[in-house]
């Protein structure tokens, strides 16, 4: 079965749902849990009017580190063994999916897990869809949690 699972999260409701999930997987399987955060600032550039890039880097850092610190409290207390990592620096601008799959790979994960955000229209088409980039690239299991509404 499952021995080592990758869990992206942003700090999102679908991501806290995507947690509940990997928890129980992992507690099911005796698998260790790899909670990632990626930092990426390229899609709140669609958002921005003027900006200071550094002080968003850091607060997308600080955002990064608190989803990260709220995974590995509910891990800890679940008593799965885990790790925390903050990817600072993408595969490449843009691209998530490509950094989760490369982190997967890297990990030797037999799962990912991640949340889908359930967007739709102009903004899916904009933004683009890390979980179907996942889906796309991944030779691996993925198993998407979606929230019940949009993030």
């Amino acid at each position: 079965m499952y021995r080592k699972i990758v869990l992206a999260v942003d700090g999102s409701s679908s991501s806290d749902l995507a947690l509940t999930q990997a928890i129980t997987l992992a507690k099911a399987c005796g698998a260790e849990v790899e909670a990632l955060f990626i930092a990426e600032n390229v899609d709140v550039y669609f958002d921005a009017g003027y900006y200071n890039p550094d002080m968003l880097m850091k607060a997308i850092l600080a955002n990064g580190q608190h989803a990260l610190n709220e995974a590995g409290q509910r891990l800890s207390q679940a008593g799965i063994e885990h790790q925390l990592k903050l990817i600072e620096r993408p595969v490449s601008p843009g691209k998530i999916a490509d950094t989760i799959v490369a982190e997967a790979d890297a990990r030797n994960a037999d799962l990912i897990v991640l949340g889908t955000h359930g967007r739709r229209g102009v903004r899916r088409l904009v933004m683009g869809s890390v979980a179907e980039g996942v889906i796309r690239q991944s030779n691996k299991p993925v198993l998407l949690i979606r929230s019940e509404k949009e993030d």
